[in-house]
């Protein structure tokens, strides 16, 4: 199961989602175009350097897909690229188009959730709780159906009051 959940708006799923967005019927062809376009949704205080951010998801992919099966990729760079804890965000990006994402499961990706952290600590409790959410039916059908921006964060924010109980 989950580690005990520490409640903290920082530490918040949700809150970093608000902070990086919900963005629809993203496009692009390739793994690089679509991290690009969504580079730019994301609220440019919070992106300083994309092109090295860019790089380093790309390096991150050339390592091993980011890519957890049923269309879900949580693309991510290495290591953190921020100092600035007021910066880190999560993404949500439902593809215009699904892409090969290279997932274990072989099926192309529709759906990509984006990790920027300030710190290794952060960036794994982030990455397994996202990796743990998008197992779970009642999350995962929300993201197969595109659901609405309130849907979404409400599930995540339901989720994250369960993990205080543990």
């Amino acid at each position: 199961m989950i580690e005990k959940y520490e409640n903290s708006k920082k530490n918040s799923l949700s809150y970093l989602v608000e902070q990086g967005g919900i963005h629809y019927a993203l496009p692009g062809e390739t793994i690089t175009e679509v991290l690009s376009n969504l580079l730019d949704c994301i609220p440019p205080h919070l992106i300083e350097h994309k092109k090295r951010l860019i790089e380093a998801i790309l390096e991150r992919e050339a390592l091993m897909s980011t890519g957890i099966g049923r269309g879900i990729a949580l693309p991510h760079p290495r290591n953190p690229l921020i100092d600035d804890e007021e910066k880190r965000c999560v993404a949500i990006a439902f593809l215009k188009n699904s892409i090969n994402w290279k997932a274990p499961d072989g099926k192309p990706v529709h759906t990509i959730i984006l990790i920027i952290s300030s710190s290794a600590k952060n960036h794994l409790q982030t990455l397994s709780r996202f990796n743990f959410l998008c197992q779970e039916e009642k999350f995962y059908w929300l993201l197969e159906r595109h659901a609405a921006r309130e849907e979404i964060i409400a599930a995540i924010r339901e989720a994250e009051l369960k993990w205080q109980e543990i």
